[in-house]
């Protein structure tokens, strides 16, 4: 036993094969074309003589199926020399082998537009596939674009997707293979060949072993291809097969690296029909065409920032109009403005009213103003004699609440009374 076949003859799925032996959790079979989980490819899923399979893994070169076991053990089920039909689900293998494709794909898109690109990671998962791109550039959002009609550009070419063993020091020599830390440290370690993958070269399919001479045209090492990358997954023999790609999002899972999310197959479909729908909304609704947009929204965002500011100006109007109209009072010799208002944060009111304090011969000595609403606050502005802080602790310690501040600025919140019952106790009554 040396391992799946199902890397070098991806269409198989369905194969007779004799148990080898059982261990506590798993099968062992002679031969396999059950995918072991490796590289970001999930296991295969299917069935070992109607009994599911639940897990394939590879243990030291040997390919293990975990199977559903009965309570008594998989001894009861499977015995060595035992003859088995296995089935491997067909839909979730074709799924696996188009979304492992795309990464390719997708990756040679990359080299296509950032310089110094390296390969920081795969996943596949039953919704959406993520490649992580090493690179010193932003991936803005006309790069992401790019990057997906790159990709969709190189699935409706229908470009050839090749695989077959090469030398290591063959394919180490080209620079145009893609390798990962992964492909070196493990499947590489000790061994005299890598499975190259293409996409894009002269040949198509299962290539076996490739004689060093042969293997730069066979697999197109010399950088004329889409892609060449060391790999041992699952792959279609054509990128037409992928279908469309979607890609889903962008993040940063780390330094120097960019996580592309996208999608193959009916999520994919599903996110690009949901985009466009919402892009067709939303050009109705600003009576423009869909490649208006862009600038319908940007005309639309200044316009709204505009009124934001224009409301802001008159909120500060009608907050100084309020502000001018406080009562003054006369509060152990100093003269104070007090007040309540509504409508308005303590951070607003507190901006205007410290510009109070400084405004000139009338300014009073002390301005303090509650804020009236769902959160009762207060704020206090003085020349610092009274200090706003101690002003504020006054408050708080009789009707609740808490703040705090400096000399010529304090604000608390929380009051537990109405705006009025301040002002009385302010004015003394």
């Amino acid at each position: 036993m040396t391992g799946s076949r199902a890397p070098e003859d991806p269409s198989v799925r369905s194969f007779s094969a004799t148990v080898d032996r059982v261990t506590d959790d798993a099968v062992v079979l002679d031969e396999t074309y059950f995918y072991a989980a490796s590289g970001g490819q999930p296991a295969d899923r299917g069935f070992i003589d109607g009994t599911e399979v639940t897990d394939v893994r590879d243990v030291d070169g040997e390919v293990h199926h975990g199977v559903a076991s009965p309570e008594d053990g998989l001894a009861s089920t499977f015995e060595p020399g035992q003859e088995v039909e296995c089935i491997v689900d067909d839909t979730f293998r074709t799924y696996c082998m188009r979304a492992h494709t795309a990464s390719h794909v997708l990756y040679g898109a990359g080299r296509r537009l950032f310089d110094d690109l390296g390969y920081g990671g795969f996943d596949i998962d039953d919704r959406k596939v993520r490649v992580d791109f090493a690179t010193p550039s932003d991936v803005d959002d006309e790069a992401l674009v790019e990057l997906e009609r790159l990709t969709n550009r190189a699935v409706w070419d229908s470009l050839p997707v090749s695989w077959g063993e090469v030398d290591v020091e063959t394919a180490r020599d080209h620079e145009s293979v893609a390798f990962n830390t992964k492909t070196e440290e493990g499947v590489m370690a000790g061994a005299d060949t890598v499975r190259i993958v293409t996409v894009g070269g002269d040949t198509q399919g299962n290539l076996g072993d490739v004689d060093p001479e042969e293997a730069v045209e066979a697999l197109a090492l010399d950088g004329s291809a889409w892609d060449a990358a060391a790999c041992g997954g699952t792959h279609v023999s054509n990128t037409a097969e992928i279908g469309p790609v979607e890609v889903l999002s962008r993040s940063n899972p780390g330094e120097g690296l960019t996580r592309i999310e996208f999608a193959v197959g009916p999520v994919g479909i599903q996110r690009d029909a949901t985009v466009h729908r919402a892009a067709l909304s939303a050009a109705r609704e600003v009576d423009v065409g869909v490649e208006e947009l862009p600038e319908a929204v940007a005309r639309l965002s200044e316009e709204n920032q505009a009124l934001s500011d224009e409301l802001e100006s008159l909120k500060g109007d009608v907050l100084d109009a309020r502000l001018s109209s406080l009562e003054t009072i006369d509060r152990d010799g100093d003269r104070w403005r007090i007040g309540a208002v509504d409508g308005f944060g303590p951070n607003e009111v507190g901006d205007r009213l410290q510009a109070r304090i400084t405004g000139g011969d009338d300014a009073p000595d002390v301005a303090a103003v509650v804020g009236d609403g769902d959160a009762p606050f207060v704020v206090v502005a003085t020349d610092g004699t009274p200090a706003a802080g101690d002003v504020v602790e006054e408050i708080t310690d009789r009707f609740g609440g808490g703040g705090g501040g400096g000399p010529t600025f304090a604000q608390g919140g929380g009051l537990d009374a109405d705006p009025e019952d301040v002002l009385a106790w302010l004015r003394g009554e």
